[in-house]
């Protein structure tokens, strides 16, 4: 096998509750995972070169720092691979989104290159390197559309609903990088429900309403508080649009709403406003 093509799917999280800090410097997290079908197309070809990133979106960073490239690095000098390998990637899902774009690429290289360069590591040791190189990338080693979060999010459990969601994502044209979501935010504000268990019996029973007003994300005070004119609008713009819920995705700054049906969430995006132009129907995956 000289060349292999996978899809790298994104992520929403429909429920984010920060718990408090950790010893390591990172905050302990319960999060409620959604994969939905947005997804980047990844190209591994095996070369006689080194690791190279190939991608013509201009904010995708192409070596050390791209978690696809620390995972295919990791790999060669752990196996002492003797070549190399061009890692294309065609970009559809937003960059520095709350999407776990970059994760979802890393999760995708290492399972493909798992594959291509013959190594047989198992399901464990997927995901001692997925932890290694971000908390989100574990996520996406597991084939569910749903899942339970824990630790840094790193720890899965899968969660077998058959529930089917629509949404509207918007993601607007600002950076909001996650360092400084978690610099902002102060764990006395946090909510002390447990929403995790709140959104479980709904989300299990397809109960769409009780879904739309379970939606929380404890980060939310301190994305506002980075951006808070553009915030506060835009999740308006999506209520009075007729969404059920509205939530943000991870540090942000992507935004979902939760509708009806595809029919309902055509029609939302068509109402909404045309200055931001990131703006997608997906569905669970």
């Amino acid at each position: 096998m000289q060349s292999l093509t996978l899809n790298s799917y994104a992520k929403l999280n429909l429920v984010l509750d920060v718990l408090g800090q950790r010893p390591d410097g990172f905050h302990e997290l319960r999060t409620i995972f959604e994969r939905i079908d947005l997804h980047d197309t990844i190209i591994l070809k095996r070369t006689s070169g080194p690791i190279r990133i190939v991608c013509d979106h201009p904010h995708v960073p192409l070596g050390p720092r791209n978690l696809a490239y620390q995972v295919a690095q990791r790999l060669q000098k752990d196996f002492d691979i003797p070549e190399g390998v061009t890692i294309t990637i065609e970009k559809r899902i937003p960059v520095t989104a709350g999407l776990a774009g970059g994760s979802s690429n890393a999760a995708s290289v290492l399972q493909g290159l798992n594959r291509l360069w013959g190594l047989g590591l198992t399901s464990k040791k997927l995901r001692d390197y997925a932890w290694a190189v971000g908390s989100d990338v574990a996520f996406f080693l597991y084939d569910t559309s749903y899942a339970l979060g824990e630790g840094r999010g790193e720890q899965i459990k899968v969660l077998a609903f058959k529930t089917k969601l629509w949404h509207v994502l918007v993601t607007p044209q600002v950076k909001i990088y996650t360092r400084d979501v978690f610099r902002r935010l102060n764990l006395k504000l946090t909510k002390k429900k447990d929403n995790v268990n709140i959104l479980l019996p709904f989300l299990r029973g397809n109960n769409l309403y009780s879904i739309g007003s379970s939606l929380s994300n404890d980060l939310e005070p301190a994305i506002l508080s980075l951006k808070p004119h553009w915030g506060r609008l835009l999740k308006e713009k999506l209520f009075d649009a007729g969404a059920v819920g509205v939530c943000f995705s991870g540090s942000g700054p992507s935004v979902f709403a939760l509708a009806e049906s595809q029919k309902h969430a055509l029609s939302l995006r068509a109402r909404f406003d045309r200055r931001f132009s990131q703006v997608f129907v997906v569905s669970t995956y």
